[in-house]
């Protein structure tokens, strides 16, 4: 054989050699990796996002009332390469919806762009305009995003939702509370694409539907949150307070019918909102010394150990010296004789320290705790805080001492709130609850029958003979209330130890007395102009009280 055949053979023989080799590494060697990508070009996926829950507040009649909503539309855009005629473009478009002009120019000068968001949250209705126009480089694509018809109202109760995607999330609120139940379970589609990357509704194609989120349904009576929400706006402004809040208790049950609290903020437009700690619900996730509106509390724990009775007897001197320390009255004036009913009449410090040495101090502390102070109740809202008692762990007296007329001590407006509804409730702690459908249920037995009984007729008698010179009186319905006026320490308005000339105003009370539906606790932070919970609050309390018989219908009692 010449040596050109030769050559010839064995190049031949070569280049089969090496294709047998490139289809060798490329079909065994590679064949996961090519597979792979064949699949990923051939292959679909795709998330379904649920609808998320709506939130509803519940009418005293029963009636639903909606309070948070998930809406779908679109939002729209631009692709500059297929744009045409621009200035004719934004003038339709914005005949329809309204468009921000520097957006729009912005846009068009990005030439060959195929996606620019011009605007979110278009309604169905603009949607269906804006279609019908068949405007070359004008796209829509699906949004849904949540919505809260009433704006401001109920925004502590509420919350809202961080995102509108498929990733959303609630935060503050029921809306985080329930996340996991308003927000659904995704579903998803898989299946194989032909070439132009249309899904082939065959062979592999599995679709899995969402299963759309849970509506919740609180305990809010609508009527009465806007009530509340506008009584709380016109204190606030009488009074230029720093913040406040409202809340209304069935103290029998433990649901919460209104919670107001200020400042508030607009869920629908959260991310404008500078000010994070404005997101804070004061009632749940805020600590506060309260003040006098203790001393029934104190009263309470003396009476139920028998230790002083309501018509035990004291002398009044004006001041108490407790080591070192003078603790005075509000007034600095000695009253002489007095009752344990006159001490509360007339926020008597003396009084209350008085019945806290009788009971003990340790005494004074158990019981504290047992009416809920210091510990979470369990509220369905998030971010709940416990107060802070730790002052009486020192065991000293002094602590004891301004204890007992809520002083040195700190907590949670809430914790508050049920611990006084203790009074009206028959001795009994019940756990506050905001969800519609859940169970009253008893944390616990605090203090006997009778001595809730004997309390409230005392705080009945402050209504009647001093709570602001009797204004607070109703002929025809028993109110039990009392009012607090606390100093707000000096850490909290800049700086340095001690007490300020700074100062919270507090208020409760629950009627009928006897048989008392609903509890009313109002505070307010930082009042200017008003030195007294008595002048600054007792107005709104009348007001509400008012408005609750009428829309209620709640009979006379006496």
């Amino acid at each position: 054989m010449s040596p050109r055949i030769t050559s010839i053979i064995f190049c031949f023989v070569l280049l089969i050699s090496i294709a047998a080799s490139r289809l060798f590494f490329l079909q065994v060697i590679k064949h996961q990796t090519y597979f792979d990508a064949a699949q990923k070009q051939q292959n679909f996926s795709s998330m379904l996002a649920p609808k998320r829950g709506d939130i509803f507040f519940k009418t005293k009649d029963g009636e639903p009332y909606r309070a948070a909503e998930t809406k779908i539309g679109a939002l729209l855009y631009l692709n500059t390469k297929l744009l045409q005629n621009p200035g004719d473009t934004y003038n339709k478009l914005n005949a329809i919806t309204s468009i921000d002009r520097d957006l729009f120019d912005q846009i068009i000068n990005k030439n060959n762009d195929p996606y620019e968001i011009l605007k979110h949250r278009l309604p169905q209705e603009e949607v269906e305009r804006v279609l019908s126009l068949g405007l070359p480089g004008v796209g829509l694509e699906e949004e849904r995003w949540r919505f809260y018809p009433s704006d401001f109202r109920a925004s502590h109760v509420l919350g809202f939702v961080s995102a509108a995607s498929d990733k959303s999330a609630g935060q503050y609120g029921i809306e985080k509370y329930y996340d996991e139940t308003l927000r659904g379970i995704r579903g998803q589609i898989l299946g194989d694409k032909d070439a132009r990357g249309i899904l082939i509704a065959l062979g592999n194609y599995l679709k899995v539907e969402p299963e759309e989120g849970e509506d919740v349904v609180l305990t809010i009576e609508p009527v009465l949150q806007r009530t509340a929400e506008d009584e709380l706006a016109k204190l606030m402004a009488k009074w230029n307070a720093q913040g406040g809040g409202i809340i209304i208790v069935e103290p029998k049950t433990g649901s919460i019918k209104a919670l107001a609290a200020s400042p508030n903020f607009n869920p629908n437009e959260y991310q404008k909102e500078k000010n994070l700690g404005v997101f804070l619900n004061p009632f749940t996730e805020k600590i506060f010394e309260l003040g006098s509106v203790f001393k029934p509390l104190t009263m309470a724990s003396a009476i139920d150990q028998g230790k002083v009775g309501p018509d035990t007897t004291y002398i009044d001197t004006g001041w108490v010296k407790i080591g070192d320390r003078i603790i005075k009255n509000f007034d600095g004036k000695a009253h002489g004789v007095r009752t344990m009913t006159e001490v509360l009449e007339e926020s008597l410090n003396t009084g209350a320290v008085f019945a806290m040495q009788k009971l003990g101090g340790e005494a004074l502390k158990e019981y504290f705790y047992r009416f809920g102070l210091g510990e979470k109740l369990g509220i369905d809202l998030p971010g709940e805080l416990r107060g802070d008692l730790s002052n009486l762990d020192s065991g000293r007296e002094i602590e004891f001492a301004t204890a007992s007329f809520g002083q040195g001590i700190a907590v949670t407006p809430l914790e508050l709130t049920m611990a006084l509804s203790v009074l009206a409730n028959g001795g009994k702690l019940m756990k506050p609850f905001i969800k519609d459908g859940n169970s009253p249920q008893v944390i616990r037995d605090v203090i006997k029958p009778e001595t809730s009984e004997a309390v409230t007729k005392m705080l009945v008698d402050v209504v009647d003979m001093s709570l602001a010179g009797g204004q607070a009186k109703f002929p025809h319905m028993s109110i039990a209330a009392k009012t607090g006026t606390a100093q707000i320490p000096a850490a909290l308005s800049g700086g340095g130890k001690g007490y300020g000339d700074e100062y919270l105003h507090s208020f409760f009370g629950y009627f009928p007395a006897y048989d008392p539906k609903f509890l009313i606790f109002i505070f307010l932070e930082r009042p200017q102009g008003v030195k007294y919970a008595s002048q600054s609050i007792t107005g709104t309390f009348k007001s509400l009280v008012e408005f609750l018989v009428n829309y209620y219908t709640i009979p006379p009692d006496r």
